[in-house]
């Protein structure tokens, strides 16, 4: 049976290539190392309940149309495979496709020559974006002419002076800062002491638009401008491939495969780039004790694994090494695989029947991985932090477990619930689905982005008439 599976994958190959040349930026995951997405004040306007969620693009004319012959500069600190520069790469592509002259700005490039750097622009130049030196006049004459500015991550506020320079009063009253970060170290005046006077701020969660408007007021004593709340939505490319109950077979089998898993056996898996941030050494402790549980139980259950997609041992990180001596010293090589950075998550996604989403602290902005794995129909176990409070909801699309050591327990208890009751775990990914359906598609994301732009637009046009 085995070698007639690997015959059978082997002569789709070229189709099952073909699914994923399909997968659009927004299917890429940050698998290099990640700055985790890491206020509003009353004036806050929450888009998602505000803002009709209209008909998919495809079936009526784009929400983005009124952007067609408009210039936008987009500014990112980097162009890397991390969360903030796939998002802002995916609008650049929203506003091309509807006839938007898009240009792109990155303000910290390595001196050496970098492949990621490299394929990125060059996907961005086949589709129309203009790429410009990040301290080059050009830059500047486009930020003046620009007709919208959108910073991406708090980071890029440095490139307004250091570029700008005297120019950056006539460009605040047209930049959407585009904030992603949930850390405390990103809180410099520095960075974000223009945050003020720019024509509004977009914020994935509502949990982090809230921890900025807090931490700004009482660590900076600056105050938000208008804040609008945009929850991220599922690339068309990546719901086709979700929806094709082949296209998931195929990618299914061909990983389980190269993984040495059975048909029948259970995977857990955590999607994300390795770092303490993302919680695998603490996944992996539940795992180990979700494993004594059953045990101690007698329970009857399928074999049960666990793969950390993400990993990078050339960059000898002391987190991955303990993660491999944990895994060594419990003995449960068998049970762990470690899957290096890859570019795309649909053939995982496919492959395993649980996705957990472990991200510590302050959690995760959004998570994007989250609402892509509910487009697989999978149940979610996620830490009750962060933007997946906004995803999961708790009992029905998946189950929350505290953040840290406190989660370790509730986590592996978890795993267990949805390892012995199947029904569960089918129910729960297909109310995920029918969730990402209602709110997370690239249609709802297109609306949302589309109203915050014409207040921007609106509010840039009245200062420069005033």
């Amino acid at each position: 049976m085995a070698k007639h599976s690997v015959g059978w994958v082997a002569s789709q190959k070229r189709w099952l290539l073909a699914f994923l040349v399909m997968l659009s930026v927004s299917t890429l995951i940050a698998f290099f190392i990640r700055a985790a997405f890491d206020s509003c004040d009353r004036h806050m306007d929450v888009v998602d309940k505000r803002v009709p969620l209209g008909s998919p693009i495809g079936t009526s004319p784009s929400p983005l149309s009124f952007m067609k012959s408009k210039l936008v500069l987009l500014v990112s600190h980097e162009l890397s495979l991390s969360g903030g520069p796939l998002l802002l790469m995916e609008l650049a592509f929203l506003l091309r496709g509807v006839g938007t002259e898009v240009c792109w700005v990155t303000t910290m490039k390595p001196s050496d020559a970098d492949v990621v750097i490299y394929s990125l622009e060059h996907k961005m130049l086949d589709r129309g974006v203009q790429v410009l030196s990040e301290n080059g006049q050009e830059a500047v004459n486009t930020a003046l002419k620009a007709d919208l500015v959108v910073l991406n991550t708090a980071v890029s506020g440095k490139w307004l002076d250091v570029v700008l320079k005297e120019n950056v009063p006539r460009v605040l009253p047209k930049v959407l800062w585009w904030i992603h970060e949930m850390r405390g170290h990103y809180f410099k005046l520095d960075y974000v002491k223009h945050l003020p006077l720019v024509a509004g701020s977009m914020i994935d969660s509502h949990v982090t638009a809230e921890y900025w408007e807090n931490r700004t007021r009482e660590r900076l004593g600056i105050k938000m401008p208008q804040t609008f709340v945009v929850h991220l939505g599922n690339s068309k490319e990546l719901m086709e491939v979700a929806e094709d109950s082949v296209a998931k077979r195929v990618l299914r089998e061909h990983v389980r495969e190269s993984l040495g898993v059975r048909r029948e056996d259970l995977l857990f898996a955590i999607i994300n780039s390795v770092s303490r941030g993302k919680g695998q050494d603490l996944f992996l402790r539940s795992f180990y004790e979700s494993l004594r549980l059953i045990q101690q139980k007698k329970l009857q259950l399928p074999r049960m694994h666990a793969v950390i997609v993400g990993s990078d041992m050339t960059a000898h990180t002391k987190f991955e090494h303990e993660l491999r001596n944990f895994v060594s010293m419990k003995k449960i090589q068998d049970r762990v695989h470690f899957v290096d950075k890859t570019l795309t998550v649909a053939p995982y996604l496919a492959a395993i029947d649980v996705l957990v989403q472990n991200s510590q602290a302050r959690g995760e902005c959004f998570g994007r991985i989250t609402i892509e794995a509910m487009a697989f129909q999978l149940p979610v176990l996620g830490t009750a932090a962060g933007g997946t409070t906004e995803i999961v909801v708790n009992g029905t699309t998946g189950l929350l477990h505290p953040v840290g050591k406190e989660g370790i327990t509730p986590l592996a208890k978890n795993i267990v619930k949805l390892a012995t009751h199947v029904e569960r775990r089918l129910t729960m990914g297909k109310r995920g689905y029918e969730r990402v359906k209602e709110r997370f598609l690239e249609h709802h994301m297109a609306n949302r982005i589309a109203a915050i732009l014409k207040e921007v637009l609106r509010k840039s046009k009245s200062h420069s008439d005033s």
